[in-house]
């Protein structure tokens, strides 16, 4: 193979590559830091969650342990992502039906950032009044 055809091919993988990742790096790392730290939050919103789907006596019981699972492996995620925020991962892009290699979340793709506009209590996360609504 002529050292022409060779480098055809190599520019035509790095393209390839290049656009098939989805994200970035710092999205990934800022994002694995989050889920450690804010994993605790999930010790709270489950039972809530839990309590308006299925009853308050759900949420203070599977609630509980729902809140505990998920702490766990929001934790295991964000260990994850921090580990590798530097390379691309298998079946991890940015929206979930696409396929390919990517920066996005490897779990809770619902809610990758811990807190989302629905559990932003108090307005402590987010400003609600400044954010545009999902119907808009």
């Amino acid at each position: 193979m002529s050292i022409l055809k060779k480098s055809c091919v190599v520019a035509l993988l790095l393209f390839v590559v290049s656009v098939s990742y989805a994200g970035n790096p710092i999205e990934k790392l800022g994002r694995g830091v989050a889920n450690v730290a804010f994993s605790p939050m999930e010790l709270l919103m489950k039972p809530v969650d839990t309590a308006n789907e299925r009853g308050n006596v759900a949420g203070i019981t599977y609630g509980v342990f729902r809140g505990v699972a998920y702490t766990i492996a929001r934790i295991g995620v964000g260990v994850a992502d921090i580990c590798t925020f530097f390379m691309p991962l298998p079946g991890c892009t940015d929206t979930p039906y696409d396929v390919g290699w990517g920066y996005g979340p490897m779990a809770f793709r619902d809610s990758p950032w811990v807190v989302d506009a629905e559990h932003n209590w108090g307005d402590f996360f987010y400003d609600n009044d400044n954010m545009v609504d999902s119907d808009f």
